[in-house]
């Protein structure tokens, strides 16, 4: 299933978006038109959409910054290992409240380490995210 919606919601004014992806080799394949959606009756963007895969223990958080500029973070706190939850432009850990900006830097302790990154990269329609 290539992309296909799990769920999608709204919230404060911006539409969140979990989807389910396809790996092709060691590559995550994400259709850019994701990030889409309609607002009054025109195209708008996310700030972001959550991506999993059941070959995943975590799910990846991609970042939208502009048409070029995407950021792909691993959703596992480097505290302790719980997976985070996304608010716009951050990601906090339910077990002790670590916070993450949209580039995965803490903002907040008790973790210290920023979270795992991972190469993307654009080709016609879609992000390709490297799981190497």
């Amino acid at each position: 299933m290539s992309g296909g919606l799990l769920l999608a919601f709204e919230g404060c004014g911006t539409a969140s978006k979990l989807i389910s992806a396809d790996i092709a080799g060691s590559d995550m394949l994400v259709p850019l038109s994701e990030f889409e959606h309609k607002k009054g009756g025109k195209i708008d963007f996310r700030k972001y959409v959550v991506v999993q895969n059941d070959l995943l223990k975590y799910p990846i958080c991609v970042y939208r910054f502009s048409d070029t500029q995407f950021e792909a973070l691993w959703m596992r706190c480097t505290h302790q290992g719980t997976e985070l939850q996304v608010f716009g432009d951050k990601m906090q850990c339910p077990a002790h409240g670590s916070e993450f900006n949209n580039h995965g830097q803490v903002v907040n302790g008790p973790a210290a380490s920023p979270l795992r990154t991972f190469p993307v990269t654009i080709s016609e329609h879609q992000l390709s995210i490297s799981l190497k």
